[in-house]
């Protein structure tokens, strides 16, 4: 995503007057963000080398939530406030499970910081803002369309994640709020499902805050999420009527030192028919922690074959921040 340089339809913005909060206090807390990751970093010839997005102030001292693909592998990071102020920052940590990353500020920042709402009890329909870094301009009234699974073709699965719409067009990091002027969620991608009547329209996906609260502490003591890490195999899928298909391997990584190969369709995880992307990850996590050998029935051709290799932790592969 490139440095926006546009406005939000003006009958799309938020209007001061029509809300029980300071509105325009509230969305200064929202601020752009640009990391610059190495070009030998594992995740350079995917998500690039120099990504911009949002972060959101959640803490006075100078605490910012992000969504964590953009500070993957980043060797250097800077934040830039509604006025034009920039100062830089250090990567505190990023939750694989989740996506959420987050940020340090290395100067100080005299901005407000967003309180942490209930996006537990949004739910279709309920309206909301999303709100990207330059004030009101940049931010759009929308409204929850729904909360199903998503899957993601990187080895990613939320299961209550929020789809908002109209989508914003500079997602990555945004910050979702409520009614009240609460931060609930932090904007993750834009995605094609249908609204209404079977009509597909653009949407965002966005990772509900709920998640944060139980993995913020550990995070920024070490890192990382409390929990163990998940298997990672190093395979990139998609899915078509019920059939799940490896598209890429991950140099390096379990899947290729295995000789699964693009083309490949998964039909079972152990025991575990698999039919869609949701149910190859459930399946793939439930074997056990990351290292754990995972068993994949795999069609190539007409042969169906039995692989069983050892997974890995996916931050193995990953560089790890420098310190400041």
């Amino acid at each position: 995503m490139e440095e926006p340089d546009w406005q939000i339809p003006a009958r799309l913005q938020p209007l001061p007057e029509r809300y029980p909060f300071d509105l325009l206090h509230a969305l200064r807390a929202v601020v752009g963000l640009r990391a610059q990751i190495p070009p030998d970093a594992f995740t350079a010839p995917i998500l690039g080398t120099e990504r911009t997005g949002n972060g959101v102030l959640i803490r006075e001292d100078g605490l910012v939530l992000t969504i964590g693909y953009l500070i993957t592998e980043a060797e250097t990071v800077w934040l830039t406030t509604a006025d034009g102020g920039g100062v830089p920052a250090h990567v505190v940590g990023i939750d694989q499970a989740t996506g959420f990353g987050l940020v340090q500020a290395l100067g100080r920042i005299r901005l407000p910081a967003l309180e942490i709402g209930d996006s537990a009890s949004l739910g279709p329909g309920m309206p909301v803002l999303f709100a990207a870094s330059g004030g009101r301009h940049h931010a759009l009234e929308a409204h929850v369309v729904g909360r199903d699974p998503f899957a993601g073709y990187w080895e990613y699965l939320l299961e209550r994640p929020l789809f908002t719409a109209p989508a914003h067009p500079f997602w990555g990091g945004a910050a979702l709020v409520d009614g009240a002027g609460k931060l609930v969620g932090i904007g993750s991608l834009v995605v094609q499902r249908a609204e209404g009547e079977g009509r597909q329209a653009d949407m965002n996906m966005v990772v509900p805050i709920e998640l944060l609260p139980p993995i913020l502490e550990p995070m920024m003591a070490t890192g990382r999420s409390p929990t163990p890490p998940r298997p990672w195999l190093g395979i990139y899928c998609g899915e078509m009527q019920g059939v799940v298909i490896i598209r890429n391997i991950a140099p390096g990584g379990p899947a290729e030192k295995a000789d699964l190969r693009p083309g490949d369709h998964i039909v079972a995880v152990g025991d575990t028919e698999i039919g869609d992307l949701a149910g190859l990850w459930r399946a793939v996590w439930a074997s056990g922690d990351a290292g754990v050998p995972v068993k994949l029935s795999i069609a190539r051709g007409r042969q169906v074959t039995d692989i069983i290799f050892a997974s890995a932790d996916r931050a193995a592969f990953l560089k790890r921040p420098k310190l400041h």
